[in-house]
Formats: structure tokens, sequence, C-alpha cells
């Protein structure tokens, strides 16, 4: 029983719930186990081939049985393995066991054996194409903190961006204090530096702990040349054979992530972006109180993620129209590193960047000859994309396209990365060190392909028609696929939170938010009803999700409790729809900070139609 004081005198009684078996489970297994009592490890198998894993052998089967029994503390009747309809539930309700989404072809249930924790995160996209046609798991000032004004700067927010698979580390250069050696440091504000040196060294012992795949190094750079000289030195004796840098001058086309395995690159942008982006432009003041839905910056992650189509809408109808004017506030890239950057630091320079002198509309027409890197804050992507969606995706067939917040989002808050996703960028660049519903669909996303930090774009982003026509992400598309989700219930709060934590008066009412985040059409958020006083809700509600973009989208789910002043936050967690694992699945759920919580789970179906 739970007690909850009421008052001084009277005190109010709970059962605790134990976690019941779905009338589903029950079905699935009397179905499997020909109507037996007990499931063996061929019905074990055939259950698990009718779920798509028909590679599983008796012995990994075995191993299942084995492990729950032994978590479950039971041995196993008439001296062979086998389930009762309890123990199955328990193993659908398994995270380890039964995970919602699957990276490895081979082996079905891949975290059965500590040994081969590289099944786990098997990558299963071609990585021979050249970078253009990956979305790359990118960081927008890695070396912050926190705000953007006065948090300090450290190489731990590098090291817990690499940890988790990031793969492009932006570092903004400065002269330290005596002009003579290099600090990293978010310029013309409070922020307290950090040596390049020890950025440099971090990236390096960090690199590929989660992921094999290159890293990229975006530096802004502020530099004089005797000091852009010093930092080619630096980079040569920290990253010696790992770094890469082309022969050529110019490139035709990037390489691969595989060709580039275990290695570092290095790409840089003028300097007078950096002052554009990081100070704010008139146009991202004026603009931004029509982005703003959720109001209250102090609580970001009940800010809900803002419509692609209505930031769009809202930067066309601005009358200060940046698509057409000539931009003279960067010179021509190359012109640039010719006349300031010494010889050996413009060589080792591999993603050349920044905008050409000139429109942004011309910018987009790219280079037969060589390729680059482009950069447009978010709210120039929403300008251009309202009227030159096409020409964006176009350009990025070849080139790289870098998206970062507007220079006003002072708390380290991010946009909606959809924004940059469905018209091709490959480098949506996050404040990493922020939280909310944004970045929740940023590591939502990048758990697809093993969570290597490369996801493959779908084939009709990349392909040119006869007529000349590409991927155009406004146009009304058909339903490719259905996805159905049904979600049981949920348990492990009462683990990880105190009795008190939701409700002073009483156990908590729970109720989930289920949706999907992707082009404007598929995108929408429902919830089930709030079950009242249960630490362990039973829903038991499916809903339906028509997708015309299925290959990007992600399934969002959220857990809240109700209250009658203001709900209270009770897990997350965003999946890949391409990745999800038809059938019933143990969907682990994650705090606003996205780290996991250690027992707070969902029981859910998926099934495609």
């Amino acid at each position: 029983m739970g007690t909850y004081k009421c008052c001084i005198f009277f005190t109010r009684r709970f059962a605790l719930s134990d976690a019941s078996t779905p009338g589903d489970v029950r079905v699935l297994f009397t179905r499997h186990a020909a109507g037996a009592p007990y499931m063996g490890i061929d019905e074990l198998r055939r259950y698990l081939a009718a779920s798509g894993e028909a590679h599983v052998d008796a012995d990994t089967a075995e191993r299942i049985i084995d492990r729950v029994l032994q978590e479950r503390s039971r041995t196993p009747r008439f001296g062979r393995p086998s389930l009762t309809v309890d123990d199955f539930h328990y193993f659908l309700f398994s995270e380890d066991l039964n995970p919602p989404i699957c990276h490895s072809k081979e082996v079905g249930n891949y975290a059965l054996d500590p040994r081969f924790p590289s099944l786990h995160n098997a990558v299963h996209h071609d990585m021979n194409a050249p970078l253009s046609h990956y979305f790359i798991y990118t960081g927008h000032n890695s070396y912050l903190t926190g705000n953007q004004l006065s948090s300090d700067c450290s190489d731990i927010p590098i090291i817990k961006a690499l940890q988790i698979g990031v793969r492009v580390i932006e570092l903004d250069m400065w002269p330290n204090s005596s002009k003579d050696d290099v600090d990293i440091l978010h310029g013309r504000t409070l922020t307290a530096p950090v040596s390049l040196i020890k950025c440099l060294k971090s990236i390096k012992e960090y690199a590929f702990v989660a992921s094999p795949y290159p890293v990229i190094i975006t530096l802004e750079d502020h530099l004089t040349s005797d000091l852009q000289a010093k930092v080619a030195k630096m980079v040569l004796e920290v990253f010696g054979d790992i770094l890469y840098y082309p022969e050529s001058k110019h490139l035709q086309e990037f390489p691969s992530p595989e060709a580039l395995k275990g290695r570092v690159i290095l790409s840089t942008k003028p300097p007078k972006e950096y002052l554009e982006s990081k100070g704010g432009t008139m146009k991202d003041r004026d603009i931004e109180p029509q982005f703003s839905k959720g109001g209250n910056e102090e609580a970001v992650w009940g800010t809900e993620v803002p419509d692609i189509h209505d930031e769009m809408q809202a930067a066309d109808k601005h009358e200060n129209d940046i698509l057409y004017t000539q931009r003279d506030v960067e010179e021509d890239d190359e012109k640039k590193m010719c006349q300031h950057h010494p010889l050996e630091y413009k060589h080792l320079i591999t993603i050349k960047a920044g905008k050409p002198k000139g429109a942004v509309v011309d910018a987009l027409k790219g280079d037969p000859d060589k390729v680059r890197r482009l950069s447009l804050s978010e709210q120039e992507l929403a300008k251009v994309a309202a009227r030159h969606g096409r020409n964006i995706v176009s350009f990025t067939h070849k080139n790289l396209l870098r998206i970062y917040p507007k220079g006003t989002r002072f708390n380290s808050s991010n946009y909606n990365p959809f924004l940059g996703w469905v018209h091709g960028a490959q480098m949506v660049a996050f404040n990493m060190q922020g939280y909310g519903r944004s970045l929740w669909l940023m590591h939502g996303f990048y758990k697809a392909n093993g969570g290597c930090g490369y996801v493959k774009k779908p084939d009709f982003m990349m392909q040119t028609c006869p007529d000349g026509n590409v991927f155009d992400p406004k146009a009304d598309l058909p339903v490719k696929k259905t996805l159905k989700v049904k979600v049981y219930m949920g348990e492990g709060w009462q683990s990880d939170f105190k009795q008190t934590y939701f409700d002073t008066y009483s156990p908590p009412d729970f109720y989930a938010k289920v949706g999907i985040a992707g082009v404007p059409s598929d995108s929408v958020m429902q919830k089930t009803k709030a079950v009242e006083d249960s630490w362990v809700p039973v829903w038991e509600e499916e809903f339906v999700f028509p997708l015309t973009v299925p290959e990007i989208a992600l399934l969002r789910v959220e857990v809240h409790e109700y209250d009658v002043s203001e709900d209270d936050f009770g897990g997350q967690t965003a999946l890949p729809v391409s990745e999800l694992r038809p059938g019933i699945r143990a969907v682990p759920l994650f705090d606003h900070k996205g780290l996991k919580f250690k027992s707070v789970k969902l029981l859910m179906r998926f099934e495609f139609v």
C-alpha cells in the first residue's frame, strides 16, 4: 500500500498495482505456444520469426529464456527452459531484450550477449557515397557549457558531444589576451575562454569512442596570419596521420564517410559570418516574435516545436528581402584564403566554406568544378526556402549546407531541425548543451544507422528527374505508408522518483502523448486519457499516422502527469520511423535533458500498413 498524508489527522492509502499482462500479449502467447501453458525454445523462435527475426537460432532463443528466468529468479519446470505468459510479458517489456529499434540484420536480440556490444550499433546504410549524401550530427558553439553570453567555455561539452556520436564540432578561434596564442571563446561576450590546444587534444582522445566515422571541425577564424600558422602547427602535431587533407586545390566531389573512417577533417568559414550570426541581425529581431510559440523561454522543454511551414510563411512576409540583395558582408571565400591565410594553413582545409559575394540565391547555384560548404542562419534558410526550396535541395546534391541558430537564441535553445532536413541540409547545427523538444528530435534522428552520426539521405532527395526537377519540400505528396501505434502501459516511475514528486496527496495521473515529427503534412501530436492514481498506468489506446515521407519521420512519445495548475513531465523519446521494429516492444524514456531514466519505460506496439 502507498500512504499519502492529506492533513495533520488523515492519511490516504492506495494499492500499489503490479504491471498486468495486456490482453494482446496473452493472445500472442496462446497463438505461438499452441495453447500450451508454457512457451519453449521452438515456440519462442516461432514468435520471433513472426516478428521479423527468422534468423534467430535455437541457442539464442535458449539464452533469452535463461536470462528471463534468471532475472525473475525462477527455475524452469520439468527440467527444460520455458516461459509462462508472465515471463513472456517480462521479455516483451525488457528494453535490453526487446528494444524498439534494432540496427543489426544478423542478430535480432543483440543485447543478450555483453561480449558483442557492437551488435547494438550496427551501421546498415551505404557509407560509400560522398559526404553530401548524408545528414551529419552537427554541433553549434560546441565549447559552451551553457548560455551564449556568460557561460564558461570548456572542452567538457565537446567530449560529451563526441560521446553521444556528434560528428561536427565547432570552435571559435580568437587571439588570447597577450596576442601570442589561441583561445576558444564566444567572441564579444562574457564567456571565459579555454585554450585551443586543450580542445584539440580532447577531440583526438574522444573522436571515435562512439563512431568510427569522420569528425569534422568547423573553425570560426578570427586570427592573424601568424596565429593561423600556429594553428596549423598545433593541428598537425595533435592529429598527425589521422588528419585528412586533399592533395588537390579543389575537390570536385567530397570523399565518403567510409573512405574517411578514423580521420579528422577541417572546415572554415569567414569571420564576418560569425559577427552576423552571433550578434543577431535586424531581420532576426523583427521576425522572432512570429516564431515564438511557447512563450516561456525559462521552460524550454515546454515549448512546442514550431511548424516549419509557419516559419517559412512568416519569413517570406517580412519586407526586408535578403534573397536578391547583393551581400558585401563577406568576400569570396577563395580570394580571402589567398590573401590572408598562410599556405600550410590553407592546405589543411578540406571543406572550403563561406558565402560568395552576392545574393543568397546566386550562392545556391553552385560551381560545377568544385564543391564547398554554404552556411545560412535558420532565418535565412526559412526565407530562401519559402520561394526557392528546390534550389536548396539541388544545391545539396553535391555541396554541403550548414544551418545555424539565429543570434537571438541567447539561452542556447534550438529551432525545428526539419526546416533543414527536408531541404537536404547536411549540417543542421544545434546547441547540444541546451535542452528542449527540438533537441529531443535531433537526438532521436541520429539514433538511426547505428548511432554513427551519419544518416544517408533518402534516394528521392538526391535524384534529378529527366525534366530537371528535384524533390519539392512543399509539394502535396501521397501517403506512402501508415503507422499504427498502440500504447499499452508504462512503469518505472515509482523506482526513479520520490513518492510525492508528482502529487503530494495521491499517486500520479499519467497520460501519454504520441505523434510524428517530419514534413508538415505528417507532423501531428495526439494523447491518451489520463489514468488516475496509478504508478503503473494502463492506457491500451491506438493511434494511426498516415505518412507521406516516412523515410525521415520521427515517432515522438512523451508522458506527462495531469495537474490542475500545470502538468508535470514524466519522460520522452523520439525514434526514427524507418528503424522501428514491428510488433510489441519496450520503449525506454529519457528525461528533459536527454538522459535515459533507469527504469521508466512504455510497452508499445508498432504496425505498418
